[in-house]
């Protein structure tokens, strides 16, 4: 189900697009009239290089409506003014045609609101027109500058409409079901509560150091937080690297995670950057190698598609790499801990699907190969080792082509995304929405969106504005986290004591244990039962809308719906007059 902001603009307040078609239309018109609006692009405000065409050189590109289309080159805008009567978010939309290059490749344009950047979009080349979406932007009551192509754009677009709309926004309703069907009670506890906060709270998150760094302090970050914030994250990100065939050794990473979540009670999740030999022809299986000799980076000698040949040498490397994964994974199953794992992460890369873009040798061999590679380690894993502690995370991003990269619903539990400065965007605090919105839509909001990695972690605010509700966030070590570039301590305090932040502090004692107390009906704060307090943020939720509860719990008559009646019944129980809801 969807939530619809479609709505129609109120009598006091119209959408006025800077085009003049809609200025010469009458206010009374243009006060009665509702979203969508959908204008012809020559009708808006266009800069040099951008010019009104019925043909490029001589080629007709038919199928246009009104007069022609806007032909964009490098230099040309569009733009356009919006007066919104709310605070909400909307989407932008066109019509257009890529008509440069092969079927498939893409021009990169890039979409500004009142100056400021909204990140990089790449049309394709489909041989017509076609709709493109984008994304979604909050924006407050009153005038926006939106401005298509604007500086850094690669350009040659043919614009025929521009639509602009309350945006659809997802509900985040994800089945706790694990792809892993025969998942330990454990796993299956954890991933439970992690879609019960979802959509709700964001979880806190930070990355340790891995190997011998910060002089063997492993705790230098977490430390550096509590001292600025008061508060420990909830999720603390590990590395599996250095457990492996050729100069692998024991980092005490396996005893570390077992030791957060067993003792400290908290979320443990863990990359593998697992490495292959440089040299990789001569290389004779089982020989140790010194690190300097070792890479995860793609390398010419080593083949990723021969990973899925049984003969290859690169196959029987994998599986030697695989088993020492699955020994550690052992011992934390053995251990009763789960853990969201995130391996072969970041395989696209840039935008490609054949390999060319990849940043790591799991990528280089391709996006059906990559596909191919995920189910082996996850068959290998769940079925010849028996693994089931596992919530598996998929990194995704957001180019063109990264949909394509994708391994399958029955492989992954939460899709990932590494968000940092410049690569491809420059985010500072906003909640890189569009991008969050594109993931989601990705598997039709069947799974969750973390932002696994990022340097500028979103100001807690625009995520709240926007919707954009990240699983969690979790910076990276060393000076993304404890310098002051990325992110400001003023900043880090208040992102950590929002009550839309969940904190170490904050996790239910209980969030390995069958019934989690996220399922506890009335329970809106998450803190194992339901009292005032609840009663009093359920008042509060539905006078303003925007008080954190956990809805689940909120919908005490299990009728789909909070309002009123959850209320009243929650009014009853703490009076007396009822001694369980109708849903228990």
């Amino acid at each position: 189900m969807k939530k619809f902001f479609r709505k129609a603009v109120s009598i006091v307040t119209a959408l006025a697009l800077a085009c003049s078609v809609l200025l010469s239309m009458p206010v009374s018109v243009q006060a009665a009239a509702s979203l969508p609006l959908k204008v012809e692009a020559e009708a808006c405000k266009l800069s040099n290089g951008a010019t009104v065409a019925t043909n490029v050189y001589g080629t007709s590109y038919p199928g246009y409506s009104g007069d022609g289309f806007v032909w964009a080159t490098n230099a040309g805008t569009i733009t356009l003014e919006v007066t919104v009567p709310e605070n909400a978010m909307y989407e932008l939309s066109t019509r257009c045609w890529m008509y440069l290059g092969n079927i498939g490749e893409t021009r990169m344009q890039v979409v500004s609101v009142n100056g400021v950047s909204q990140g990089n979009y790449y049309i394709p080349n489909k041989g017509g027109w076609i709709d493109y979406s984008f994304g979604y932007f909050f924006l407050k009551a009153g005038t926006s500058k939106i401005e298509i192509g604007t500086s850094g754009s690669w350009g040659f677009i043919l614009y025929d409409t521009v639509t602009f709309d309350y945006a659809d926004m997802t509900d985040l309703d994800i089945d706790p079901a694990t792809c892993d069907t025969n998942a330990t009670s454990e796993t299956k506890s954890l991933k439970k509560y992690l879609t019960g906060v979802y959509g709700n709270h964001v979880i806190s998150g930070q990355q340790e150091i891995y190997g011998g760094g910060n002089n063997g302090d492993m705790e230098l970050e977490f430390n550096y937080i509590y001292d600025k914030t008061g508060k420990y994250p909830a999720i603390r990100g590990f590395d599996l690297m250095n457990y492996n065939p050729l100069y692998g050794w024991e980092d005490g990473s396996t005893q570390r995670i077992i030791q957060w979540v067993k003792e400290r009670g908290g979320i443990a999740t863990a990359s593998w950057h697992i490495n292959v030999p440089s040299d990789f022809t001569s290389y004779k299986l089982g020989d140790k190698l010194d690190w300097t000799k070792c890479t995860y980076k793609p390398t010419a000698s080593f083949k990723t598609a021969n990973c899925l040949d049984k003969s290859t040498k690169e196959y029987a490397y994998l599986m030697l790499a695989i088993d020492d994964l699955a020994k550690q994974l052992k011992l934390l199953q053995d251990a009763n801990v789960p853990i969201l794992l995130r391996p072969f992460h970041e395989a696209e890369g840039n935008n490609n699907t054949d390999g060319s873009g990849a940043w790591f040798w799991w990528g280089s061999g391709g996006s059906e190969v990559y596909k191919q590679l995920w189910k082996l380690l996850y068959t290998t894993l769940t079925e010849k080792y028996g693994i089931h502690n596992v919530i598996w995370e998929v990194n995704l991003y957001s180019y063109t082509n990264s949909a394509q990269w994708y391994p399958g619903d029955n492989y992954v539990d939460i899709v990932a995304y590494d968000k940092y400065e410049g690569s491809p965007y420059t985010w500072n605090t906003s909640a890189a929405t569009s991008v969050f919105l594109t993931l989601v839509n990705y598997t039709k909001d069947t799974k969750m969106v973390a932002m696994t990695e990022n340097d500028v972690i979103p100001d807690i605010q625009n995520i709240v504005n926007e919707g954009a509700w990240w699983l969690y966030f979790c910076p990276w070590y060393g000076d993304f986290i404890t310098g002051t570039r990325f992110n400001n301590p003023t900043l880090l305090k208040t992102i950590y004591n929002s009550p839309y932040v969940l904190t170490l502090d904050e996790l239910p004692d209980d969030i390995y244990q069958s019934s989690p107390s996220t399922g506890l009906p009335g329970d809106l704060n998450l803190d194992g039962s339901f009292d005032a307090v609840d009663f009093g943020l359920m008042k509060a939720y539905l006078l303003t809308n925007t008080t954190p509860i956990n809805m689940k719990n909120a919908d005490v008559d299990g009728n789909g719906q909070v309002d009123a009646l959850d209320f009243a019944y929650m009014k009853q129980r703490l009076l007396g007059t009822i001694t369980k809801f109708p849903i228990e």
